[in-house]
């Protein structure tokens, strides 16, 4: 396991090591993580594909979710999620994915992610619904 507690969360989901995530800040209000665009994850043009855009989302808002599970909770699974792609961005771009809250309950979570450029430009926004399992 990492020693680095940000970096033991990603390691506990190998698919977020897969696309780079590199976890910034992971707080029960908000998790914030960031990737860099590379040329493998990109489509047509050598611009973000949506379905990375859409596994940087569900991964912060994962981590989210998690850290606000009842305690007799076992795990948290996405059961619904809506992303809109809003802008492209490039190979090399520095993306950040930051979850905040909608509804956290006893059954359901909500988490918007929006995942912007370091100088805040809006790529995507995605909401979704994780049950607590």
């Amino acid at each position: 396991m990492a020693k680095d507690p940000m970096q033991a969360i990603v390691a506990s989901m190998p698919f977020a090591g897969h696309i780079g995530l590199r976890m910034v800040e992971a707080t029960k209000h908000q998790v914030i993580g960031e990737v860099t665009v590379e040329a493998d994850k990109c489509t047509a043009g050598n611009i973000a594909h949506g379905g990375f855009l859409m596994t940087l989302a569900d991964c912060v808002g994962a981590v989210a979710a998690f850290l606000n599970l009842p305690d007799d909770a076992k795990g948290t699974t996405t059961t619904e999620s809506k992303t809109n792609l809003i802008a492209g961005a490039p190979v090399g771009t520095v993306l950040r994915a930051t979850a905040l809250p909608v509804s956290v309950g006893r059954r359901l979570q909500v988490w918007q992610t929006r995942v912007e450029t370091i100088e805040g430009k809006l790529i995507s926004l995605t909401t979704q619904t994780q049950l607590n399992l």
